[in-house]
């Protein structure tokens, strides 16, 4: 009994010091969020002394500068050019990489491991590199400044990595199940919809949330193909960046705002976000 105490009181030990790590690793995460929402209340002559002015006092012209309020543009056309085309492309991945992911994990092609090394390799490429040939396409077209070439690009941005990892999470699913609703007549279509989305909804919805920050948070397509119809809140935010007077407490503030919609579809989606990630990784 002595030996069989003692490993549960290095097992509770071994416990406590990995839940200190997990808290100091999430301070120190916190910490710039938790500076940034500081920032953002203080006017720009405090939030520009160094050292910081922490007892500095708060107000909101950051924030009155950032809706527009103070004569500044709006950025509600932003925001919502950034939730079409996040919305939209990611809702299109999943569209496209269920059934790709289905191939290549429960229907296997001929040659699916080269398959998903070409996935992985699209990703290899700087974007930068393929900028000017998008841009010329996008003039040519005729398809500059417009939301819907973005949503394309994101696409086609994030296809890859959810086929990727949707093929991880579908590997998991059971085939006798599958195999049992074919027994009963049911088509491609339905199995996938009504079979194997339910069983693998937490690897859904964690590449659905990947694919959305991807989206939400990319600037360099956005800054250089859009202009003012279909600027996004990226390109919003770095219009708070000037070469003349201070701009750090709106650039703060914009800056926790635009990131709201990220942090509430990363709390809603938690639970299914955890689950998602840890898919397969116990057999």
């Amino acid at each position: 009994m002595s030996g069989i105490a003692v490993r549960v009181r290095r097992i509770r030990r071994k416990g406590v010091g990995l839940g200190l790590v997990a808290w100091l690793a999430g301070i120190v995460f916190f910490l710039p969020i938790a500076w940034m929402a500081l920032t953002s209340f203080h006017s720009e002559e405090d939030a520009a002394t160094n050292p910081p002015s922490f007892g500095a006092a708060l107000t909101l012209d950051g924030y009155r500068e950032f809706f527009g309020t103070g004569g500044g543009a709006s950025p509600w056309p932003s925001l919502i050019n950034s939730t079409v085309a996040s919305v939209s492309s990611t809702l299109l991945v999943l569209l496209l990489a269920l059934p790709a992911a289905y191939a290549l994990s429960i229907r296997r092609v001929r040659k699916w491991t080269d398959v998903l090394f070409f996935f992985l390799s699209t990703k290899m490429l700087p974007v930068v590199a393929g900028l000017l040939p998008i841009y010329l396409f996008a003039k040519n077209a005729g398809m500059l400044d417009n939301i819907w070439l973005l949503v394309i690009l994101y696409t086609s941005m994030n296809l890859p990595i959810a086929v990727w990892m949707m093929q991880s999470f579908l590997a998991e699913v059971p085939v006798a199940v599958i195999e049992a609703a074919r027994v009963d007549g049911a088509r491609l279509p339905t199995v996938l919809t009504r079979v194997i989305a339910p069983m693998a909804l937490p690897g859904i919805a964690a590449t659905a949330l990947i694919c959305f920050i991807f989206s939400w948070n990319e600037l360099l397509f956005a800054r250089v193909l859009t202009g003012v119809v279909a600027e996004t809140a990226p390109v919003f935010l770095t219009g708070f960046i000037t070469s003349q007077g201070l701009f750090l407490a709106k650039v703060c503030a914009a800056s926790l705002v635009i990131s709201l919609p990220v942090l509430a579809a990363g709390f809603a989606a938690q639970d299914k976000l955890v689950q998602g990630l840890s898919l397969g990784a116990v057999k």
